[in-house]
């Protein structure tokens, strides 16, 4: 049997690791965007997205990839992913404008007998409200993460797939397509999967603003969260691979979007949305917590301190800085003396005014404060006695344990982390 084509519009963070990962499992995958520049950079090897293994998986497979700005060229595709990221607000509200558009261009170009899948995300009623005689259409829930994403696209734990009619069997192609990554499918309506998607978040969101509760009040009453944790995980309610990881809050744009779009959607419907904007409110909180603790320690004793800033992203392994907590504090530092540097993100991001060191130990010299505000690994591996050396003071914010605390404690640091304690109360709640 034929394998079928597979193609991909959209060539930014979904498209172009989806397409690689198609590519990986053995299917001629073309990847079309309309942007001609784009396609440019990705056939001289620039990758427009940082990810662990895209390029390396993508040189592997070039033999099966193509990549293109002729939408015609998606005639030859059995079936075409609609695939372009979903741009997002300072709020997390998402326009899909700009996935409407490259629909219409997608169902255009498409043959009459391929199937076009929606694996952007939009939220719900957005593909029955696309539905037309004359061509299958589906919705295809997308599982990707930032800094994972070639991992998640090569190995999804399953597929939710949003259809007009649930019980109808898929497309021969579209169904050999999906076979091929050997993991559950989920067939569904079309708004159980839009919301399948939101629900799979707000779980995420739930368990990171507890985590996030329950961090600070061991800040505040000299508990430590991290002996708590395996406890939660020993009990099959919660589970061992629940997400109980303190943050600073919800970043990235995926996240936010969802949260935005059930409160909108609660408003619609006149149903009842009160936790989410308790998450909302949490996360805003949690994403200060680096400037709480670096005022307290530093800067109402020392307003003039030079403050070194370790990492920019939102998280490692991406270049992503959407609603990064490191942006966040340098807003709150505007006019202070800081220094900055991030192995992947630009210095220049942080902005004019700040200094873009070119080394994490540049970033420390002469600092009072340390902020390690994205935990890429390389800095797990900086030499403490260094950073002490090169320092002024010995405030080491590091929200995500990076170092170790005995290590960071022997060295004589004032290491800082998230859900952390230093003393219990003196008196009675």
């Amino acid at each position: 049997m034929r394998r079928p084509v597979i193609g991909f519009a959209g060539m930014s963070h979904l498209g172009l690791n989806s397409a690689v990962a198609a590519a990986d499992r053995g299917f001629d995958t073309i990847g079309f965007d309309p942007i001609p520049a784009r396609i440019a950079a990705i056939a001289r090897g620039e990758m427009p997205v940082v990810e662990p293994d895209l390029d390396a998986v993508a040189a592997a497979h070039r033999d099966q990839l193509s990549f293109t700005a002729d939408v015609a060229a998606l005639a030859a595709c059995d079936v075409v992913y609609v695939a372009a990221d979903v741009p997002t607000d300072d709020e997390g509200r998402s326009d899909p404008s700009s996935i409407d558009a490259l629909f219409t261009l997608v169902d255009g170009a498409a043959r009459a007998d391929a199937v076009v899948v929606i694996l952007s995300q939009v939220p719900p009623g957005f593909t029955r409200a696309r539905l037309r005689a004359g061509r299958a259409l589906y919705y295809q829930v997308e599982t990707l993460i930032f800094g994972r994403a070639m991992e998640r696209a090569r190995f999804p734990e399953r597929f939710i797939v949003g259809c007009a009619d649930p019980t109808a069997p898929l497309p021969a192609a579209y169904r050999q397509f999906l076979d091929a990554f050997a993991c559950p499918i989920l067939p569904m309506g079309f708004e159980s999967a839009e919301l399948a998607k939101i629900s799979i978040n707000m779980y995420l969101v739930a368990s990171v603003s507890v985590a996030n509760t329950l961090a600070e009040l061991c800040e505040r009453i000299g508990a430590d969260w991290s002996e708590i944790v395996p406890a939660l995980k020993l009990d099959r309610r919660i589970g061992a691979h629940a997400y109980l990881t303190p943050g600073l809050g919800i970043a990235g744009g995926n996240l936010e979007r969802d949260l935005a779009t059930v409160c909108a959607l609660a408003e619609r419907t006149g149903t009842d949305a009160g936790v989410v904007r308790a998450f909302i409110a949490n996360s805003a909180h949690r994403k200060d917590w680096a400037w709480r603790t670096l005022r307290e320690r530093v800067l109402d004793g020392r307003p003039d301190a030079r403050i070194g800033v370790l990492g920019l992203a939102y998280k490692i392994d991406t270049h992503s800085t959407k609603g990064s907590p490191a942006l966040a504090l340098l807003a709150h530092l505007a006019g202070c003396d800081v220094r900055v540097f991030d192995p992947v993100v630009p210095g220049a991001v942080a902005g004019p005014a700040v200094l873009a060191a070119t080394s994490a130990l540049e970033a420390a010299d002469g600092a009072d404060a340390l902020c390690v505000m994205t935990p890429w690994r390389d800095f797990a591996g900086l030499p403490l006695a260094e950073l002490a050396r090169r320092m002024r003071g010995r405030v080491l914010i590091d929200p995500f344990a990076v170092f170790d605390r005995t290590a960071a404690v022997a060295a004589g640091f004032d290491w800082q982390t998230l859900g952390l304690g230093e003393m219990p109360l003196t008196a009675a709640c």
